[in-house]
């Protein structure tokens, strides 16, 4: 039996339908990778002021997604999860002064940048008191240990923040800080304990002071924006 042309053709139209609906949705597939490393000019800011200064070298390598140089990062990045990781990034300023000719280009380190593998999506994490000529934050799962400071920049801070979570879980102050007189490193690097959870500070000329950690869940909430919805 043949089927009216209308008829026929709704069938088929109805069939395509059902195989389409049936069918799982495909998302884009991003590649998300660390370049080469590659040494560049570096002046930390106190260093930025002297003209006198010869500056260090910094180890900075590109941050690209699907082939296209996205951030500049420096430092090593940590595994957050199996999607996801947190890295430093760099930026490249013209520190040249008004009436100087020529632009005079140093490398400067910022933000921490947290990528998620999947979608590429990536965010400026904006960390609690931490101050780039400063903080060395040190990760342990999901949580960033460092030495911050106040927002009036008088006072030096031990701070634990975890992604995904509005406050630190730790935010104490460890002293007085003047910007003309202070010790560097402010703060050696803080060690972290698995069991029971604990983290130690250690303020260069000072006692070194520990904080546990209790009741703490995962407040990560992976898979934001993809690259394409983020860039139009």
């Amino acid at each position: 039996m043949v089927l009216p042309t209308p008829l026929r053709s709704f069938k088929i139209f109805a069939a395509c339908s059902v195989l389409l609906y049936c069918l799982p949705s495909f998302a884009k597939v991003h590649t998300v990778a660390l370049g080469a490393w590659r040494s560049v000019p570096y002046a930390a800011p106190a260093q930025a002021a002297s003209s006198n200064t010869k500056p260090a070298t910094l180890r900075a390598r590109p941050l690209v997604v699907d082939g296209r140089v996205l951030e500049w990062t420096a430092g090593e990045m940590h595994a957050v999860t199996d999607r996801s990781f947190v890295v430093r990034s760099a930026t490249r300023l013209n520190d040249a002064l008004p009436g100087e000719s020529g632009e005079h280009w140093i490398w400067s380190l910022g933000s921490w940048l947290w990528v998620d593998r999947v979608t590429a999506h990536i965010s400026v994490l904006r960390l609690p008191k931490f101050d780039p000529a400063i903080s060395e934050v040190v990760w342990f799962r999901d949580y960033a240990a460092y030495c911050g400071l106040s927002a009036t920049g008088t006072h030096l801070y031990a701070v634990v923040a975890q992604l995904g979570a509005r406050r630190p879980l730790v935010a104490k102050a460890l002293g007085k800080w003047t910007a003309e007189n202070h010790p560097t490193p402010a703060c050696t690097a803080a060690t972290w304990q698995r069991q029971p959870l604990q983290v130690t500070f250690h303020p260069t000329g000072g006692a070194a002071v520990s904080y546990q950690l209790f009741g703490l869940t995962s407040a990560l909430a992976e898979g934001g924006e993809s690259v394409d919805d983020s860039t139009n």
